[in-house]
This record gives C-alpha cells, sequence and structure tokens, in this order.
C-alpha cells in the first residue's frame, strides 16, 4: 500500500530565522481513511536540519510543503530538495489560514499539511540550482550598478554645491573629457579656460560655454569628498566587470538561448541574462505565455461586480524581473518597431504606466516564445502593421458596402484557398 505523507513547516517572523515546526501525516495503521499525524520541533542549524530529514525519511515521506517565509525557507529547501525529497514552496496568501481560527506555529503545521494533502494548494516555481547561481549574480550586479548609480549622483550634487554647472553641458560627467575635468579639480586646478580646454571631440565646440558652467567655488573640502567618490565610483565598476565575467562563465550553457533574446530590439546581453536567469528557460512550468505573463504579474487581474468592471491592479510581482522590462520598454519606447509603435499609441490613449505592462506583457509572450522553440528567430512586425492592418480593414469594409449598393445583396468574405 502506497503512503502519502506530507511535511508542511510554518513560523513566525521572530523565530523564522532560529526554529521550525514539523507535522508529518501519514495514512493510519487501523483505519485506512483516518490519518495519523506527529509535531516535532526543529532548530535551523544544519545537524539540526539533517536530523529532520532522517526523521522524514523514517516516515517514509516523499513530498516536503514549506511555506514561504522571506529569505528563511531557502536553507531547509535546499538542504532537503539534496537529500532527494520532493519539496513544494508554497505562496502565503494562498494556503491562509480561516479567520477566526486560533493561530500558533502548532496549529500552522497541522493546517499546511491538510492544505496540500487535500489538493488545495499549487507549488510556487523554484529555479535549479544553476539558475538560482546565475540568478544571485545577476541580482548582485544590479545591486552594485544602483549603487554606482547613487555614488554619481553623489559627486554630482557636491558639484552643484560648488556651483560647477557641469552636468547643464556635458551629458555624462563621468565620460572621458569629464573625467579629466574631475581629477584636475582635484588636484587643485580652477581655472576655468585650463579646465575647458580638457574638452575632447565634438564637445570641443561648447568651450565658451564649459568656462562658463566651470566657473564655481571649489574647495579643497570639495575636492576630498569628490576624491573618494570617484574612488568609489572606479571600485564600483571593476566590481560590476568582475561579476559580469563570472556571470559569462555561468551562462555559457544558456548561450543559445542568450543570442535568441538578443535578437529583440531593445534587449541587449545584459537584459537577455537577467531574463533567463529569473524566468529561467525551461518553459515547459508555463503552458503558456499567459501563464508566464500572470506570473510576472504583467497582466491585469478581472474585477468586476453587478456587470461593472473595476481598475484591476496586476499585483505585486518579480521586482528585478519587472526592472528589467522597465529597461527594455523604455528603450524600445524610442525605437522605430512594433514594439516602439505598439507603445506609442496605448500611451497617447491609456498612460504610461499601462503602455509599459502591455508592451512588458508583449515583450514575455515573445520571450516565451523564442524560448519554447530553440530553433524560432525573432520577426519584427514593423512600426506600420497597426497603421497597414487598419486601412486593409477600412478598405475592405468600404468595398464590401459598394457592392451590396450595387447589387442590392448581402456580400460574405470568405477566405481563398
Amino acid at each position: 500500500m502506497s503512503h502519502w505523507n506530507w511535511w508542511s513547516e510554518s513560523r513566525r517572523s521572530t523565530s523564522a530565522r532560529s526554529g521550525l515546526v514539523v507535522c508529518v501525516r501519514v495514512p493510519h495503521d487501523d483505519k485506512p481513511a483516518r490519518r495519523r499525524q506527529e509535531v516535532r520541533e526543529y532548530t535551523t542549524l544544519t545537524a539540526s536540519l539533517f536530523a529532520l530529514a532522517d526523521w522524514l525519511r523514517c516516515q517514509a515521506v516523499t513530498l516536503v510543503a514549506m511555506e514561504a517565509t522571506s529569505d528563511y525557507w531557502k536553507p531547509v529547501y535546499y538542504l532537503l530538495e539534496a537529500e532527494g525529497f520532493t519539496c513544494w514552496l508554497l505562496n502565503a496568501k494562498h494556503v491562509k489560514n480561516v479567520p477566526g481560527r486560533p493561530k500558533t506555529d502548532k496549529l500552522d503545521a497541522v493546517w499546511l499539511a491538510k492544505v496540500v494533502e487535500r489538493g488545495m494548494c499549487r507549488p510556487s516555481l523554484v529555479h535549479p540550482k544553476p539558475i538560482r547561481q546565475l540568478r544571485d549574480l545577476t541580482r548582485y550586479r544590479r545591486s552594485l550598478v544602483r549603487e554606482r548609480t547613487r555614488e554619481k549622483q553623489r559627486v554630482e550634487k557636491l558639484l552643484e554645491d560648488a556651483q560647477i554647472k557641469l552636468s547643464s553641458v556635458i551629458s555624462d560627467i563621468f565620460g572621458v573629457s569629464g573625467r579629466e575635468m574631475l581629477a584636475a579639480l582635484i588636484g587643485g586646478q580652477r581655472d576655468p579656460k585650463v579646465l575647458a580646454a580638457m574638452a575632447r571631440g565634438p564637445m570641443r565646440s561648447k568651450i565658451p560655454l564649459l568656462q562658463e558652467a566651470l566657473t564655481g567655488h571649489f574647495t579643497d573640502e570639495h575636492g576630498f569628498l569628490c576624491q573618494m567618490m570617484t574612488d568609489r565610483v572606479d571600485d564600483l565598476t571593476a566590481r560590476i566587470e568582475a561579476v559580469s565575467r563570472r556571470i559569462e562563465d555561468k551562462i555559457a550553457p544558456y548561450a543559445a538561448a542568450v543570442a535568441q533574446l538578443d535578437e529583440i530590439i531593445g534587449v541587449g546581453t545584459i537584459a537577455a541574462q537577467e531574463l533567463i536567469a529569473e524566468i529561467g528557460i525551461d518553459m515547459s512550468r508555463f503552458p503558456t505565455a499567459g501563464h508566464l505573463a500572470s506570473w510576472a504579474k504583467f497582466a491585469p487581474i478581472d474585477n468586476a461586480s453587478a456587470g461593472k468592471k473595476k481598475g484591476g491592479s496586476t499585483g505585486k510581482g518579480n521586482p528585478w524581473l519587472g526592472a528589467t522590462l522597465g529597461e527594455i520598454v523604455a528603450v524600445t519606447s524610442r525605437s522605430s518597431t512594433f514594439l516602439g509603435e505598439r507603445y506609442r499609441r496605448l500611451s497617447r490613449r491609456r498612460g504610461r504606466k499601462r503602455a509599459i505592462v502591455a508592451v512588458g506583457n508583449s515583450l514575455l509572450t515573445i520571450v516565451w516564445h523564442l524560448l519554447s522553440d530553440p530553433e524560432a528567430r525573432y520577426r519584427d512586425l514593423g512600426p506600420d502593421f497597426y497603421q497597414s492592418r487598419i486601412a486593409t480593414r477600412r478598405r475592405e469594409h468600404d468595398l464590401v458596402r459598394q457592392l451590396e449598393r450595387l447589387t442590392g445583396k448581402t456580400v460574405t468574405l470568405q477566405p481563398t484557398a
């Protein structure tokens, strides 16, 4: 007789780091229709988790279900997964206890076990180990890029404090010309003419304007702080490059998928790496492209009552994936492509936020089709796709009306063989 066994774990936020409560439900020895359950408590230390795995193995447990609690579920999940158990991660909203009932760790564990036993929940997506490792790297790189951007903004704020309006003339003060001028300012050079003469390339046409922008009261204290900030920017740049090299090594097995996604207008190599790290390459987890968009929270939820539709929110999804898609949409919106025209059409009628969600939905649909078929290639429909389709329909409608007036008969169009 096969045994169906479940393990559930529930923890409060104050004790989630230190302990967990386990409930095992197994068929009753004398009453097959009943269940026999046992509840135990374990710490989250490695030795205790190995003891937990041994106990579950002795109970013939095969399926392990746990509630997602911040990042504290990860060590438990990964260790039990490595021990050969089938692990389910459950969304706390989907397994919320019935309101009005008492709430304790023990009762939550029992409730979670019953929910899984009765098939009242579905597991959340947890990527395999190689994708998880890649995701940790891409997320850390994005965090470093954000820190570097903040440090550059501090430099710009410092220059404004010293009445140096360099950012008003130069688009990137950390370019070649801007860095030379910053280095000269830090070194003690205060002459605006000498500083402006460091401009290179097309920027030399702005030398008179640069002289005015570089006239200020940059002091030695400003120089000290600016040196610290630029050193911090250089250090972060070196770390970003090191992480990028590590990502190149980790993503080598998925080079073909990166090349596929890189063909999409607005998706570069970095964005393709981040998409694979967040979504994975196994699209069988998402039956359709709509499932992927819904999982990423780029599909509005219907909200209707009494025949009236209310505003539907997409909900809170993966912020890292959302940031990547937002950057892709920002680049695509300025391009002469199908997606760019789609963004412009929607933003005029519905606003920018809805346009970003809609184009993000289209991007996820494209990504799903590309990753589902290794032989598929991206082909842009062109910016005139909507206009040509609308013009064709209008022309077709006009011709049908003319023919009906001429013949007095109803015209029905049928596709040719």
